[in-house]
């Protein structure tokens, strides 16, 4: 197969079209066009195409992996499931996702950790942050570790009640409707009867 002519892409740095003969244009990156020495008017024989094929969907792969992990942070799960969707083979995305760890771009660790907080600062306990580790692709190994970087749930609930109540004395029926908010948000139930204890108000057994 002849190469008629090689290109650099106008609309995404670091790309390189490679225009054959029959028609076809492999989007390979700077790395491939230096690796195997491309040049216009090259003859590709069945063997050296495919590898040319199978480097460039590599790349390719890592490339969008490092976008994606630049634009938001993510856990590996959701990396490989993303890249999975926009065409990679599962070995592709394992691959980039492994290459990234390696060079520091993700780490599931940390991630659970900033997870962890950015749920406290949204208020939210501790039942609903095991929420989003899990729905985030966290591995359960991370989680308690993740979990301790959280503040005391007494501090949030407190926060919370004084917030709604501005000083006035809730009847049962309001009482109910935070403590709902409450358990939604991920607070055990101990810890809020623990604090309407503080406010010197009491609520009924779960």
């Amino acid at each position: 197969m002849t190469i008629e002519r090689i290109e650099a892409s106008r609309h995404k740095k670091g790309r390189v079209l490679v225009f054959l003969e029959d028609g076809a244009c492999l989007r390979i990156t700077e790395q491939e066009l230096l690796d195997f020495g491309l040049r216009a008017g090259d003859e590709l024989n069945d063997k050296t195409l495919q590898k040319l094929k199978e480097a460039a969907g590599v790349s390719n792969v890592k490339a969008t992996a490092a976008d994606l992990v630049g634009k938001r942070a993510m856990s590996r799960r959701d990396l490989e499931r993303k890249l999975r969707d926009r065409g990679a083979s599962e070995a592709e995305a394992r691959y980039a996702a492994e290459w990234l760890e390696a060079i520091g771009a993700i780490n599931d660790a940390d991630y659970a950790a900033v997870l962890a907080r950015h749920c406290a600062d949204l208020g939210y306990g501790p039942q609903r942050v095991r929420e989003k580790l899990y729905e985030k692709g966290v591995p359960r190994e991370l989680w308690d570790d993740a979990l301790d970087t959280l503040p005391d749930p007494a501090g949030q609930i407190d926060r919370f009640l004084v917030s709604k109540l501005r000083g006035r004395v809730p009847d049962e029926k309001e009482k109910k409707r935070l403590c709902d908010a409450l358990a939604r948000r991920g607070f055990a139930w101990p810890d809020i009867r623990a604090g309407w204890s503080r406010l010197g108000e009491e609520i009924p057994q779960e």
